[in-house]
């Protein structure tokens, strides 16, 4: 592969964004090159941010047939794979863990591809190539480190390498599994109603679910689903007030600000869904989707005043109801909320791949990481006998 000639471009924005599309074969839309230079040129992502672009670009001559998002990063905000007790022991012993590399989609706990490339041998040395890449660029940056975040199974085997140790975590996420209509993609069952979802659960945890949606329409709330195009400059406005204003009950600042929601409206609004909640004719509540033709991914959500059950109702039984009405096959709602459990929400893994590289801590994290898989692979354990499922569903 004499030809390859492996990149750090400093920003999206130099690279042409059919190039970048063209890679995404999946169409998952964190990846579209429309989502991320909204990051950029919304400046929700910058070195001032702590989250300076540094995306790895291989080109064939001057073909991209590559590439990996990447940043380098300050901190350890919005990345939902938690890594504060390393960067901890690093200034105990008086080292520096930041600035680090990390190839991950900013404040997005979704698994999905990393490295993006179409029809490209992988067995011939190029995943080699490319973790020696990352090596020289962190010695020549100063970079402690390398951590790529929520990989697909496809990017997992094509960047393995014997010194990335490979972390394991949990997310919880919906299956459209049961049901009349089959899917055309994998053939699966799926549900025709919430109510036929519901059947699959115990008696009284499908009783607790009626009786929360009940609640929610009992204080007089409706919802409006707005789709792509439908999204009106008033309703996004709207929406980002709720958005913020939830950051700054918690005393923080929302890490996207309302310029990147205004961009990703104009330049990807297929993928887009906003539910918003109304009680006498005013808004009260909004969440913020983002889907392609298999996958609801739920994001974004806020408030400016607490009714009973609308967080659930807002931001998983919209869901739902959407996913069902619309065949999509997976709802995938974020990192965290074991309160998804009762919901339906079922436990899957989640892996990261990271290099350290300081031997000592490579070594100590090492451990750390095979003991905490054990606890992970207990904790799921758990997680599904707590299921609201009958036997056999």
């Amino acid at each position: 592969m004499p030809d390859l000639n492996i990149q750090f471009e400093t920003s999206l924005l130099d690279i042409p964004s059919d190039e970048w599309n063209r890679l995404n074969s999946a169409d998952n839309p964190f990846l579209k090159y429309e989502f991320l230079a909204a990051l950029e040129t919304s400046k929700s992502v910058a070195p001032k941010t702590g989250w300076q672009p540094n995306h790895l670009a291989i080109r064939d001559n001057d073909k991209l047939i590559a590439a990996i998002p990447s940043y380098i990063k300050q901190h350890s905000y919005g990345e939902y794979v938690f890594d504060w007790s390393w960067a901890d022991a690093y200034n105990q012993y008086g080292l520096h863990y930041y600035p680090k590399l990390l190839s991950a989609i900013p404040f997005t706990p979704s698994v999905g591809p990393r490295l993006l490339a179409n029809n490209l041998d992988l067995d011939n040395g190029l995943s080699r190539r490319i973790f020696e890449a990352v090596k020289n660029h962190a010695s020549k940056m100063g970079l402690s480190s390398w951590h790529l975040l929520f990989p697909d199974h496809a990017s997992l085997e094509a960047l393995s390498h014997p010194e990335l140790m490979l972390r394991k975590g949990c997310q919880f996420q919906w299956c459209n599994r049961y049901g009349e209509t089959q899917s055309a993609k994998t053939g699966a069952l799926m549900y025709d109603s919430f109510e036929q979802f519901l059947d699959q659960m115990t008696s009284r945890k499908r009783k607790n679910i009626r009786k929360e949606r009940q609640q929610v329409k009992d204080q007089g709330i409706r919802f409006i689903q707005f789709e792509g195009h439908e999204i009106t400059p008033q309703a996004l406005e709207k929406f980002y007030l709720f958005y913020h204003a939830t950051y700054l009950k918690r005393g923080q600042q929302g890490y996207l600000n309302q310029a990147f929601f205004q961009q990703i409206t104009r330049s990807m609004p297929d993928n887009l869904l906003l539910v918003m909640a109304e009680k006498a004719g005013e808004y009260v509540a909004a969440a913020l989707f983002l889907k392609d033709d298999q996958t609801l991914y739920g994001r974004y959500w806020g408030c400016m005043e607490e009714y009973k059950q609308l967080h659930f109702e807002t931001c998983y039984y919209q869901g739902i109801d959407y996913c069902i009405k619309h065949k999509l096959e997976r709802f995938d709602a974020g990192a965290q909320g074991e309160h998804k459990i009762q919901r339906g929400f079922k436990p899957v893994p989640t892996y990261s791949l990271h290099w350290i590289g300081h031997s000592g801590f490579r070594a100590a994290i090492q451990d750390f990481i095979k003991r905490e898989a054990v606890q992970v692979d207990h904790y799921m354990d758990d997680a599904f006998r707590y299921l609201p499922f009958k036997r056999g569903s």
